[in-house]
C-alpha cells in the first residue's frame, strides 16, 4: 500500500497536469467565464507541477512496472514544459484576443501537449514515447490552426499535420524494426543488449531511423522544411511553444532512448549522423537567418540552428553533451519564449508589425521592452555572461573532450555568424529612428511573463555552475 502510494506521489506532477485537462473541460463546458477563468488556472496547474517536479528532483524512481522514470533530468525537463506552458498561459490572454481566437480549448490543447511532453521525457518503453508524442502533436497541430479565418494558420495547422504525420511514419517504422530485432519495447533492457545488438543491421536502421523522425521534431536539417511557415503561420505565443517545449520533448526522447550510448561504455556508432546533421543545421540556420525580414522567420531559422548547437551534444557521446544539451534546453527555453513574448505584446491586429523594421525606435517609444528584447538577443547570441552563452559553452567542451574540435570549430564560427541577425534587433532599436507610428497595446499580464523569463535567463546566466552540477550529479 505504501508501495503505491510513493509511486502515485512521485506522480504527482503528471496527475495534476491530468486532472488540470479535466477540471479545464468542466469549466469550458458549464461556466460562462471559462474565458477569463481558464488561463488562470492553467498557469496555476502549470506552475504547481513544476514545482512539485523541482521540489522532488531528488526522488529518483522506476515506476508504473518499469515503464516510466521519475526524478532527476526527468523532473528537469518537467519543470522546463510546465514553467515555459505558464509563461505562453500568461502571454496567451490579452494575445488571443488581438489574434482573435479567443477561445476555452486553448487552454485544453495546451495542457495536452504538455502532458505529452512529459510522457516523453520519463518513458521507459518506446511505446511510452510513441504514446506522449502522440498526444503532444495533435495538439499542436490543432494549436497551430487555431485561428481558422486566418489563411497563414490554415496552411501553417496543414504543412505541420502532414510533415509531423510523415515524421511520425519513420519513428514507428524504427520502432517495430527496434522491436523485430530486440524482442522488446523496454529502453533498459534495449540498453543491456545495445553491444550485441548494435552488429545487427536492422536494428541500427531502425535506430537511425527514429532519429530521422525526431530529426523532424527539433527542426534539424535537412527535416526543417515546415518550420519557417509554421511559426509564421501560428500565434505567436504558439510558435514558442513550438520552438521550445516541443523541441525539449523530442530531445528528452532522444536521450531518454540513446541514454546508453553516453556513458563511455559502447562507441557511438551514429556520430558521423549527428555530427553532419549539427554542422548542416548550425550553417543553414544562421545563414539563412540573415536574409530574413520578418521577426518570426527569423526567430524560426535561429532555432534550427540551435537545434544543431544541441545535437553537438549528441554527436560527442559523453555525459558533458547530455549535461550541456538540458541546461541548454533550459536556457534557451526562457530566452526564445521571451522574445517571442515581446513579439507578440507588439504584434497588431492583423498580423501588422511582425516587420524588423518596425523594431525601428523602439527604445524611445517604449524602452522597458527594448530592454528585455535586447537581452534575449544578446542571450541567443551567446554573449556572455547570459544563460545562452554558457549553453553552447557546455556544449562545445563536450566536443572537445570526444576529440571532435573541429565540430566545435564549426559551431563557434556558426555562431559568430548568428551574432549579426541578432544584434541587428538591437541596432533597429536603439540606433534608427521609428519608420511607422503605432501604438503597442498595454498587457500587464504579458509584461509579466516577459519580466519571469528575463530574471530566469539573469538567473541561470549568473549561476551555471549550480545548474550544470545539478544536472550533471544525476546523470553518473
Amino acid at each position: 500500500m505504501l508501495n503505491n502510494f510513493q509511486e502515485f506521489f512521485n506522480l504527482l506532477p503528471l496527475i495534476i497536469i491530468g486532472a488540470g485537462i479535466l477540471v479545464s473541460l468542466c469549466i469550458e463546458m458549464y461556466s460562462k467565464k471559462s474565458e477569463q477563468i481558464l488561463p488562470w488556472f492553467s498557469t496555476i496547474v502549470f506552475l504547481a507541477s513544476g514545482f512539485h517536479a523541482l521540489a522532488y528532483v531528488n526522488s529518483v524512481s522506476v515506476i508504473m512496472q518499469n515503464m516510466f522514470a521519475v526524478g532527476g533530468t526527468v523532473n528537469i525537463f518537467f519543470f522546463i514544459f510546465t514553467f515555459g506552458a505558464a509563461i505562453v498561459s500568461l502571454l496567451s490572454i490579452d494575445y488571443l484576443k488581438k489574434y482573435g481566437t479567443y477561445y476555452g480549448e486553448f487552454y485544453l490543447l495546451l495542457q495536452s501537449s504538455v502532458l505529452g511532453m512529459m510522457l516523453m521525457a520519463g518513458a521507459k518503453d518506446l511505446f511510452v514515447i510513441f504514446l506522449g508524442l502522440e498526444v503532444m502533436s495533435v495538439s499542436f497541430y490543432a494549436l497551430a490552426g487555431m485561428n481558422r479565418k486566418k489563411l497563414k494558420a490554415n496552411e501553417a495547422s496543414l504543412k505541420y499535420f502532414l510533415l509531423g504525420a510523415f515524421a511520425t511514419g519513420f519513428i514507428v517504422y524504427g520502432i517495430a524494426l527496434i522491436y523485430g530485432t530486440a524482442q522488446t519495447t523496454s529502453i533498459d533492457l534495449i540498453a543491456s543488449r545495445f553491444a550485441q545488438l548494435q552488429h545487427n543491421l536492422l536494428f541500427v536502421a531502425g535506430i537511425l531511423l527514429f532519429l530521422i523522425g525526431f530529426s523532424f521534431k527539433i527542426a534539424a536539417f535537412p527535416f526543417h522544411m515546415w518550420v519557417p511557415d509554421v511559426y509564421e503561420g501560428s500565434a505567436s505565443t504558439v510558435a514558442g511553444l513550438f520552438s521550445t517545449g516541443g523541441k525539449a520533448a523530442a530531445f528528452s526522447a532522444i536521450i531518454v532512448t540513446l541514454g546508453v550510448l553516453f556513458n563511455g561504455s559502447i562507441q557511438n556508432i551514429f556520430e558521423p549522423y549527428l555530427a553532419v546533421i549539427a554542422v548542416l543545421s548550425m550553417v543553414f540556420g544562421s545563414v539563412v537567418a540573415i536574409a530574413q525580414t520578418n521577426i518570426k522567420r527569423m526567430l524560426a531559422y535561429s532555432s534550427i540552428a540551435h537545434a544543431g548547437y544541441m545535437i553537438i551534444g549528441l554527436a560527442s557521446g559523453n555525459y558533458d553533451g547530455i549535461a550541456g544539451i538540458i541546461y541548454y534546453l533550459v536556457a534557451y527555453t526562457f530566452m526564445n519564449l521571451g522574445a517571442f513574448g515581446i513579439v507578440s505584446i507588439i504584434e497588431g491586429k492583423e498580423e501588422a508589425n511582425l516587420e524588423l523594421k518596425s523594431y525601428s525606435g523602439l527604445a524611445s517609444r517604449n524602452p522597458i521592452l527594448a530592454a528585455f528584447l535586447a537581452i534575449f538577443m544578446f542571450s541567443l547570441a551567446g554573449i556572455p555572461p547570459f544563460a545562452g552563452f554558457f549553453g553552447k559553452y557546455y556544449v562545445f567542451i563536450s566536443a572537445i573532450k570526444a576529440h571532435l574540435t573541429w565540430l566545435a570549430i564549426v559551431g563557434v564560427l556558426s555562431s559568430v555568424i548568428s551574432v549579426y541577425f541578432y544584434l541587428r534587433v538591437v541596432v533597429l532599436m536603439y540606433f534608427k529612428d521609428s519608420e511607422t507610428e503605432f501604438s503597442i497595446e498595454r498587457s500587464s499580464t504579458g509584461l509579466a511573463a516577459v519580466v519571469i523569463s528575463v530574471l530566469l535567463v539573469i538567473i541561470i546566466g549568473v549561476a551555471p555552475g549550480t545548474v550544470i552540477g545539478m544536472i550533471t550529479s544525476f546523470l553518473h
